[in-house]
């Protein structure tokens, strides 16, 4: 009897359409609801009160007091929201848009389509895309990691036009799974063997080409495997670099299509945008939840509560 076939299909992610974005964040009191619900999923601790006491929001103020000794607390503070003048439904709205396309948006589009001006839209992208890095090393015993750099930018064939230098990134990639790319200064081995050690675990298995930096890898460290690319190898058993070779085009396409351009000031953000999604491809829950629940990556967490740092505790509270 023949066994039954196995599907090596991954589970396709849930949709979120726009439908559901207005259904479920109408108004800025719901957007705060979310945060609240999102940072503290067991309550809300109230410092002065040392315990998770019951708290109602505050109507005229983006944030919620407790019900015992009328403590405030704001779900805004410390995220990428804290002081903005911006309503917190329209960044919500942003990062919609940003995470339901594969390619990315541009901040003009933002502006067309939300209202606020450029500068604004600009900023918000950028305060985005700053909470989608991902510090998480690749590889393992025994894990495939691929390796490769690149350069990002465009020749000119302008007559008496001085092209601008191209940057150049680097990049990790485990098969089957996550990537990493970094803007770097250079591609020598004396750049490129720091960025390896800190981000690609010991006794991996490490995939790359004949390029000379990678000659002195570590034998102790990683299990080093190349592809002669000089002599027009690319691919022999499972010796290649076609997985990070992909991850470069789809960026470099992306860059071109939709952005046109990028200063080397700001490719790393958009690195770890498209590193990011990159990422949660295989995801089942929304891109737009994936994203959401980065909104707190860079909020700072509170000093444990005792009774040398209950003020100082409550102080940074009521100053955000």
């Amino acid at each position: 009897m023949t066994p039954p076939k196995t599907s090596n299909r991954k589970p396709k992610m849930l949709p979120f359409t726009i439908r559901d974005f207005e259904r479920m964040f109408p108004d800025d009191a719901t957007c705060l609801e979310w945060m609240k619900d999102w940072l503290y999923p067991n309550g809300i601790f109230c410092v002065p009160c040392k315990r998770i006491t019951k708290h109602h929001r505050i109507t005229t103020r983006m944030s919620y007091s407790c019900d015992f000794c009328g403590h405030h607390v704001y779900p805004m503070a410390g995220t990428l929201t804290e002081k903005t003048r911006t309503p917190l439904r329209l960044w919500f709205y942003a990062i919609y848009l940003m995470s339901a396309t594969r390619c990315g948006i541009s901040a003009k589009q933002i502006q067309r389509e939300t209202g606020v001006t450029y500068k604004t839209a600009w900023r918000m992208f950028k305060q985005i895309r700053t909470m989608l890095n991902d510090e998480t090393p690749l590889g393992g015993v025994g894990e495939k990691v691929e390796m490769d750099e690149a350069s990002i930018g465009s020749f000119t064939t302008r007559k008496y036009k001085v092209p601008n230098p191209r940057a150049t990134v680097f990049g990790m990639v485990e098969r089957h799974g996550r990537v990493k790319a970094v803007v770097a200064a250079d591609r020598k081995m004396t750049t490129l063997k720091p960025v390896i050690k800190e981000y690609v675990l010991p006794r991996s298995v490490v995939f790359t080409d004949d390029f000379p930096s990678y000659d002195d890898l570590n034998p102790n460290w990683y299990k080093h495997r190349r592809i002669n690319h000089s002599a027009g190898v690319y691919v022999m058993g499972s010796k290649h670099t076609q997985t990070i070779e992909g991850f470069w085009s789809l960026i470099k396409n992306s860059l071109t299509g939709v952005y046109h351009s990028v200063s080397h000031k700001y490719l790393q953000s958009y690195l770890n945008e498209f590193s990011f999604r990159y990422n949660h491809r295989h995801d089942t829950k929304p891109m737009f939840v994936s994203f959401l629940e980065q909104i707190a990556s860079s909020r700072p967490s509170l000093p444990p509560v005792s009774e040398g740092n209950t003020s100082s505790a409550n102080q940074s509270d009521r100053a955000a």
